[in-house]
Formats: C-alpha cells, sequence, structure tokens
C-alpha cells in the first residue's frame, strides 16, 4: 500500500516540524496515565550509525518535551542480533514498561514477544521496520519509494548507455521486511532499463558481508564491466567503495546508498559515491515518541491526527501508520537537507580531507 501524504509532504525540514504535529494541539483530554510514564526502545544494530547517533537521542528528548521531564526511555540495543532482541523484550514486559516501541532485526522472531506485550496490557509501536504480530502502531518511511529514488538514480546517471550496461545489486538482510520494499521499489526502476548481472541479499546488512560479495561480483562480472552498484544503504555503499578501490579501480562507478550517514555524505562531496537516500531522522523520531506517548496517555484525537494512513503486515492487516518522506541527497542539495535539517555542519563535513570538495560545490 503506497499512501499519500500530503500534509506531511511540506515537512521535509525539521525546521518545519514544529507545524506539522499536534504536540502543540491544546485539546482538552483526561490522561489514562500522567507524565511519569516508561518507553521500552529497541534498536536492531549499531553497525548502522543513525540509530545511537540520531534515533535514540532524539527519542528520549521528545519523550522528556512531552513529559515536562518526567517520562523516561529504557534503551536496548540487539546488535544485529534477533535472539539478543527477544531477551532485550521480554525483560521489559518483565520490568511493566508502559509502552514498546520496536526496531525488529527479524520482523516475524520478534511476533511472539509483541503477542506477549499486548497480552500483558503493553502497547507496542513498530519503528522503521515491519514487525509481525499486533502491534498498534508503525512508523516509518515510505520504503518502496526509497528504493525507487536510488533505482531511478542509477538510470539517470548511466544515461544513454543504461541499456546496456551491467549493474551489480546489493540488497539488505532478508530478515528486515524493508528490504523486500526497496528491492520492489529499485526493480520499478532497474527492470527493463539496466543489465542486472549479479544480484546479493546481505545477511544482518553487514558491511563486510557486502564487500566479500562485491568481490564476488567483480570476479564474476570483471572489475571494468561493472557501471553501477545499487547498494540498499550507506554503510554497504562504503564497503562496496572499498573493494572496489581495492581491486584496482581508477574511476569509483555510481553507488547508491541510504541513511545520509556523515562518511556517506562526505562521500557524495568528494564523488566516490553517487546518492544517498536522506531520510528525516527527526521527523521520524520525533514522530514516533509522539505516537507512543499519546497512545499510553489516551491522546486519542493527537494519536489519530498523526497515524492517518493503513498497512498490511503478514499477519495483520490495516495497521495504523505513518510513513515520512524521503528525497535523494546528491552533491547539489546538501545545503538543502541535512546541513539544512541540522543534522551536520559545513565543519562537519567539511573536514581537511574534503575542504577541496567542499568548496568546489560551494560548501563554505
Amino acid at each position: 500500500m503506497r499512501p499519500i501524504l500530503p500534509a506531511m509532504a511540506v515537512c521535509v525540514s525539521a525546521l518545519l516540524l514544529t507545524s506539522c504535529g499536534v504536540g502543540g494541539s491544546t485539546t482538552a483530554v483526561t490522561p489514562k496515565k500522567g507524565d511519569d510514564i516508561t518507553l521500552g526502545l529497541l534498536l536492531p544494530d549499531r553497525g548502522t550509525s543513525r540509530f545511537d547517533r540520531f534515533d535514540y537521542p532524539l527519542i528520549k528528548k521528545e519523550v522528556a518535551t512531552l513529559t515536562h521531564g518526567k517520562g523516561k526511555v529504557s534503551y536496548a540495543n540487539a546488535e544485529a542480533s534477533a535472539k539478543r532482541q527477544s531477551r532485550q523484550f521480554q525483560q521489559m514486559v518483565a520490568d511493566k514498561v508502559d509502552v514498546i516501541l520496536v526496531d525488529a532485526v527479524d520482523a516475524k522472531a520478534i511476533g511472539p514477544d509483541v503477542q506477549k506485550a499486548k497480552d500483558a496490557g503493553i502497547p507496542v509501536i513498530a519503528y522503521d521496520r515491519l514487525a509481525e504480530g499486533p502491534i498498534d502502531a508503525y512508523v516509518s518511511h515510505d520504503n518502496e519509494l526509497v528504493g525507487e529514488v536510488q533505482g531511478r538514480a542509477i538510470v539517470e546517471a548511466l544515461g544513454d548507455k543504461a541499456e546496456t550496461s551491467k549493474i551489480v545489486m546489493m540488497n539488505g538482510s532478508l530478515a528486515d521486511p524493508n528490504t523486500a520494499l526497496f528491492k520492489k521499489g529499485a526493480m520499478n526502476e532497474l527492470n527493463g532499463k539496466v543489465v542486472i548481472a549479479k544480484q546479493y541479499d546481505t545477511r544482518e546488512w553487514l558491511p563486510a558481508v557486502a564487500k566479500a560479495n562485491m568481490k564476488a561480483a567483480i570476479a564474476a562480472v570483471g572489475l571494468n564491466n561493472i557501471a553501477a552498484v545499487y547498494s540498499a544503504n550507506d554503510d554497504m555503499a562504503g564497503a562496496v567503495i572499498d573493494e572496489l578501490k581495492e581491486a584496482g579501480a581508477t574511476k569509483i562507478p555510481p553507488v547508491t546508498g541510504q541513511d545520509a550517514s556523515l562518511a556517506a555524505v562526505q562521500r557524495v562531496v568528494s564523488g566516490e559515491q553517487y546518492m544517498t537516500v536522506y531520510k528525516s531522522f527527526l521527523l521520524e523520531a520525533t514522530n514516533a515518541a509522539q505516537i507512543a506517548v499519546y497512545k499510553i496517555q489516551g491522546r486519542d484525537l493527537q494519536f489519530d491526527a498523526l497515524i492517518r494512513d493503513k498497512f498490511d503486515s503478514p499477519t495483520q492487516k490495516d495497521i495504523p501508520s505513518l510513513l515520512v518522506p524521503v528525497v535523494a541527497l546528491t552533491r547539489d542539495n546538501i545545503k538543502q537537507t541535512v546541513i539544512k535539517d541540522d543534522v551536520y555542519t559545513v565543519k562537519q563535513i567539511c573536514t581537511a580531507q574534503y575542504a577541496a570538495d567542499c568548496a568546489a560545490i560551494g560548501l563554505k
């Protein structure tokens, strides 16, 4: 299901956040719970830099703001282990947290734990990745659109030579339901327009696995025959680029990414990485925190105002959902995206190593 979000589309910049949500609503309600609440936050790994750097701090800050400093976040990171995340989830149920926000390592494996939370009367909100089981809401980005943006970038980069160009696809983890959506979106743009020479699924999104797969692709296709690489995220893109360099590439072919990590933005500045997909962490994390707090405080008007869309999982239909828009980040719009939204400063991006490249595109 591909919902249209006209109300959210104007809110890509964090600077406009206060006009997007309903955090400032003065609607009179009697909360089911007060401000002394605990939100359990389960994030999937530390290999993806955004989770510890952005998502957790943003969610923690918004919970504090919404609860006048009385609410707290109990945080656990699974470090790419579905079994560890299950234990962490069960501990939060045992600790009787008020609500659980989970970014699942394995969407199917987490289902029984979601059911246990439901049985204990604890609402569960799937964050960034859709989870199976009886979840109360889903907050993410339009993940099929992410793939379309990436695929379209490759076709545009290859231009008139696209139809005969060989590309390698480095997809994400099969345990992550977003992977199928990214791939579907990418194939909408790539199918019939390029030659997909090799394609890989990347266990647990591990850059080391992507690097090994890229080495195999180079051996099978030939270094000089690879015209572009579809990489589903930035950490894998970095590993792909490293392997291309080690193989002797004098010019890196277009490589895509996702998440707008600092290292990826710097690679985009230098021209090593063709593009990345910028997803507003602030909008996703802040709205997820609002939805969680409103849910347990019984603020139905505010909750419903944010959750206006529906999404289906393999175990549940019509899940109340919010999907945040995405944008392709290239050398041409760094100022209008991550800098404008205060994700990074020019100083953070334009270190000595990238000073000349920054100057060339007017970053100063």
